[in-house]
């Protein structure tokens, strides 16, 4: 049994695809009945639409969202990329240790100069790895750490907004260097930071917090006990995710967007006043300075 394509009257012309006018159809788009080929059908409920008709239903389909704003993520590429970004500073550390630590590592001393891209740049580095066995186990741990956590916080607030609690929260680390260090690298001020926003997202959400407590306390006494650990840089970095995770998850529906950005930027704002407005209080110490 075969079929033939529906009666016209003699006289009719073929249609044709109105995007492809050489190809002949007795096909229709179910939304604007235009004929279409079979490059321009695409599956729709009942038949087929047509290109224009599919990316006009999907404006009216609302997007998925993470659970505090911004786009859903699948792939958490910002912790993928924040990952590789510190292996490639090891790697450079590595070929040239002296050269990258003098010109990259966060010190009071010279920030206050003018050097300000230590306090990001700082958050990027570790030991080097002349330093011996301990400094593959810093950049090991701080790099597991990221792993672990990372995605979950970046599916909850989104990409740019975990990108936003990770940068916010190494550069409070670095500030807290500032003021009351000297000098330390490692991405431990944002890890630490991260712990902080898991704390408040997850009782944000209702969820069980000793877990994530005990993460924190295990890590504020290895910050303590182990000697030649940066406390300013955990403890910066632990109090600026805390606060970043508040803005970002007590924000009101309405006007979400704006309170989350503003709130970030108003943060970022302080931490950079405190560097202009304020002496590094440990260095002016070790040198015998008076403010």
């Amino acid at each position: 049994m075969t079929t033939q394509p529906p009666s016209e009257p003699e006289t009719a012309a073929v249609p044709t695809c109105y995007r492809h006018p050489g190809r002949e159809t007795y096909v229709r788009c179910q939304r604007c009945n235009r004929p279409i080929c079979p490059d321009c059908m695409r599956d729709a409920s009942v038949g087929f639409q047509c290109p224009e008709c599919v990316a006009e239903g999907n404006k009216t389909v609302r997007q998925a969202q993470a659970t505090f704003g911004g786009q859903a993520v699948t792939v958490p590429r910002v912790t993928w990329t924040l990952i590789v970004i510190n292996v490639l500073a090891y790697l450079a550390e590595t070929v040239s240790p002296t050269w990258v630590l003098n010109n990259f590592t966060m010190h009071a001393y010279y920030v206050y100069y003018g050097e300000w891209w230590r306090l990001i740049t700082g958050a990027f580095l570790h030991q080097s790895p002349s330093d011996g066995s301990f400094a593959l186990t810093h950049i090991l741990f701080n790099m597991w750490a990221l792993y672990a956590i990372g995605p979950e916080l970046e599916r909850r607030l989104g990409h740019a907004r975990f990108l936003t609690l990770y940068m916010l929260s190494a550069l409070g680390g670095s500030v807290a260097i500032y003021l009351f260090g000297i000098e330390a690298v490692g991405a431990s001020g944002a890890i630490f930071g991260m712990f902080g926003a898991l704390f408040v997202l997850a009782r944000k959400l209702g969820f069980d917090v000793r877990g994530v407590l005990w993460l924190i306390g295990i890590n504020v006494v290895l910050t303590v006990v182990v000697p030649g650990i940066s406390w300013q840089g955990h403890l910066g970095g632990l109090i600026t995710g805390g606060l970043v995770a508040t803005i970002l998850a007590f924000a009101p529906p309405k006007n979400r967007n704006a309170i989350q950005w503003g709130g970030c930027i108003a943060l970022a704002v302080v931490l950079v006043a405190l560097v202009m407005l304020l002496p590094p209080f440990a260095v002016q110490a070790a040198l015998g300075l008076s403010s």
